[in-house]
């Protein structure tokens, strides 16, 4: 994270504390941009004013929400939107869904015989954002699978029909499995196609020292969400671009 030249370093204050402090502070907007006031911009200029009606009830409901801060910020879901659109997709996945913001950025963004096969180990969340999704009138375009997303996508990998057949394939899951979760996924995505790993920047920490000062859940993670970024950029079946939208989204091409 860079200064601002003209910022005046208080007396006494290691640069270290100062990133550290401001790294935690940007990270409850979710975003990794220089101050909450560029990261408003961004939303009032560009985000909301495309919103689709019932993505910003969605995102109002979850905003609410104690697990809040698991949802797709709202120029994440934008992004998700033109990406399903600008490679055309019809066929694609979701693993991990809470309340469906990005699901329903994906089911609007598909045209009128898409899908979207949408993994989660539970319905509870989902069935908060349902009444938008039905609102929004893509019902339809959703096959919400409940269970284990490992053992879900052994499931589609079982039949061979399934393989190379997925346009875009969205993962935000719990990041411990990322690795596991890209093993398979790898198979189920044609090539050409394209995987979205949320979350691969960490609020910031993977580019931290180990004992710098942050979050519990932060700490615990790191480590793995480290691992899955460097697997992706040795894996030779993939082309990668690491984006610093919202908590950092790595995209991958399948090339082979």
């Amino acid at each position: 994270m860079a200064f601002n030249n003209n910022e005046e370093k208080q007396e006494n204050q290691p640069i270290t504390f100062k990133v550290y402090s401001d790294l935690f502070l940007f990270n409850k907007q979710k975003t990794l941009l220089q101050s909450n006031a560029l990261y408003q911009y961004v939303l009032e200029t560009s985000v909301f004013p495309k919103e689709h009606p019932s993505l910003k009830e969605l995102r109002d409901m979850t905003e609410k929400h104690p697990r809040s801060h698991m949802a797709t910020p709202a120029d994440e879901g934008q992004l998700i939107s033109m990406l399903v659109k600008l490679i055309n997709a019809k066929n694609t996945m979701e693993i991990g869904v809470y309340t469906g913001y990005s699901l329903l950025s994906t089911a609007l963004a598909l045209p009128s015989d898409g899908k979207v096969v949408a993994l989660d180990i539970t319905r509870e969340y989902y069935e908060l954002g349902l009444p938008m999704i039905e609102k929004a009138g893509v019902i339809h375009k959703i096959d919400f699978r409940e269970g284990h997303a490992l053992s879900l996508l052994d499931e589609l990998l079982q039949d061979e029909n399934n393989k190379g057949t997925f346009d875009f394939v969205f993962v935000d899951a719990d990041k411990e499995n990322y690795i596991n979760y890209h093993k398979k996924v790898i198979d189920l995505v044609k090539v050409g196609g394209l995987i979205g790993y949320d979350n691969t920047l960490w609020s910031g920490s993977v580019a931290l020292p180990p004992d710098a000062p942050m979050e519990e859940f932060i700490r615990d993670l790191r480590g793995h969400v480290i691992e899955v970024n460097k697997y992706l950029a040795q894996d030779s079946r993939i082309e990668i671009c690491q984006l610093t939208v919202a908590d950092g989204i790595t995209l991958c091409r399948r090339i082979s």
